[in-house]
């Protein structure tokens, strides 16, 4: 199964042409970033920092990048992915990001569909479980983060 993905014409193409390869992982990077600093903020601004600064003026737009961050993530990641399935199929560090990612995706799940959320936007009050759900969410993203650095290690 991984020998057929990895000889797609998108991983073929990737590892024949090594400047198509950096952009796809520039984009990658790129969509880490669109996830990770808005995901902050907002979890940030969840747990109390600048409460001057109403959830509903910043929570929607910062949501929004986080999304388009994440699906630029990953399917830059899974073109990345299919270069070289096989390798990253075994890799540990690999699969504990995929698992943390499954857990740090239905967070934010959770937290957008949550009445919670949607009260805070209209109201700017924070209930307990945002506070929590951006806890977890803080360390989810980052764990995401860290474990997809440790894969070029393991």
């Amino acid at each position: 199964m991984w020998e057929a993905l990895q000889n797609w014409p998108g991983a073929v193409a990737l590892r024949g042409a090594p400047v198509l390869y950096l952009l796809v992982n520039a984009a990658h990077i790129l969509g880490i970033g669109l996830v990770i600093g808005p995901i902050l903020a907002l979890d940030a601004r969840l747990l109390g920092l600048a409460r001057h600064i109403p959830i509903g003026a910043v929570g929607p737009f910062l949501a929004a990048v986080a999304k388009l961050g994440v699906g630029l993530a990953i399917v830059t990641g899974l073109a990345l992915f299919s270069v070289q399935a096989a390798n990253y199929a075994g890799n540990p560090a690999f699969l504990i990001k995929l698992f943390i990612l499954v857990l740090a995706v239905a967070n934010a799940v959770s937290v957008d569909r949550g009445r919670a959320w949607r009260r805070a936007i209209e109201t700017n009050e924070i209930a307990a479980v945002l506070h929590w759900q951006a806890a977890a969410s803080s360390i989810l993203w980052l764990a995401v983060l860290i474990a997809g650095r440790r894969i070029g290690f393991v």
